[in-house]
Parts: structure tokens; C-alpha cells; sequence
């Protein structure tokens, strides 16, 4: 957590610079190292053992590094050994969205942002995306609900934006009839 730059910190309001590839050493390790806080922080042993948040998506710019790229890691409560969504997202793009929305019940949180701040980050329900993973290999992934959030929460952090500006400050809980809400 120490390592985790915090709200107010002007490298999580830049637009982050694209990676190249074959990567350097420097964005191997980094990305590694993302991956990693991320599968620490889902054991609560370990959790509690390093004194972390759990968290399931990590960007770069999280760790002062403006750098496209972010960790995800979307457990699967069924199968711990097989999540969800689990992958290093290199230079994202989100070719495609729906119009429908999806928002989590509890609003969201950030690693980064350590008070709460209540109200609905409305978001796609189901997002295409495409990306370059840490081998240089791309990948188009159709994402809905739980990972298509995650994913485009890392992928804000990428653009400078964070979730409470996705949050309407006249009504901060506003719905929709067709709004999907995810507990």
C-alpha cells in the first residue's frame, strides 16, 4: 500500500503514454509486479499479514508510473482457481459498449482513493476490448457486468479519470429502469 499513489497525486490526472513493444525490462517487471499486489491482496491471510486493500484491478499510474497498462484480476467465487478475468492489460482499447448501464450496488473504490464517496459510477454492462498482453500477444475479449466494470474503472486511471467522476453530483443515486446493478 505504501507503494500506491494516493488522490490528489497529478499522475492519476495524466493521460498515460502507450507502451512499446517487445517490453523492456523495466514494464516486465512492472507488470508483474501489478499482477502480483493483486493475487497478495485476494488471500486475507496475506492481506492482513502486509496490511493491504484487497483490490482487483491495478493501473500503472497507481504506482506513479503513466504508463497504459494495468493488472486484472476478477476472482471466480465458484472456482478460486480459475478466475473470472485474470490478465495484464497492455495499451487498452474498448472497441464497443452497450447502451444499457451497470453500476455496483455499493458504488465503487479505489486503491487510490482512501475515503468513501457514495453514489452509483454508471458504466457499460458489456464492453469489447482489446489489448496487448505482456508477450506481445493481442487479444478482443467481450467483457459484461463485474469484469466489464473493472476493466473500464483500470481503464479510466489510463485517461486520468477517476470513478467519482462518473458520479452525478445532483443525484449521486440515480437510476434507470434498465440499469443493471451488481451486488
Amino acid at each position: 500500500m505504501k507503494d500506491i499513489v494516493r488522490d490528489g497525486n497529478k499522475v492519476l490526472r495524466q493521460q498515460a503514454k502507450k507502451v512499446e513493444f517487445p517490453l523492456s525490462d523495466e514494464n516486465k517487471k512492472l507488470a508483474k509486479d501489478l499482477m502480483e499486489y493483486l493475487t497478495v491482496s485476494q488471500d486475507p491471510k496475506l492481506c492482513k499479514k502486509y496490511n493491504l486493500r484487497a483490490g482487483v484491478g491495478l493501473a500503472a499510474p497507481q504506482v506513479g508510473q503513466s504508463k497504459m497498462m494495468a493488472s486484472v484480476l476478477v476472482p471466480n467465487d465458484e472456482d478460486e482457481s480459475n478466475p473470472i478475468f485474470k490478465d495484464v492489460i497492455i495499451n487498452p482499447v474498448i472497441l464497443s459498449n452497450s447502451v444499457q448501464r451497470a453500476a455496483l450496488t455499493e458504488g465503487e473504490g479505489c486503491l487510490s482513493v482512501d475515503k468513501d464517496i457514495p453514489g452509483f459510477v454508471h458504466r457499460s454492462a458489456r464492453i469489447t476490448l482489446k489489448y496487448t498482453d505482456v508477450n506481445g500477444k493481442e487479444h478482443t475479449v467481450r467483457l459484461k457486468n463485474y469484469p466489464a466494470i473493472v476493466c473500464q474503472h483500470e481503464i479510466d486511471h489510463l485517461h486520468g479519470t477517476l470513478f467519482y467522476d462518473h458520479i452525478n453530483p445532483d443525484d449521486p443515486f440515480d437510476k434507470k429502469d434498465d440499469d443493471i446493478f451488481i451486488d
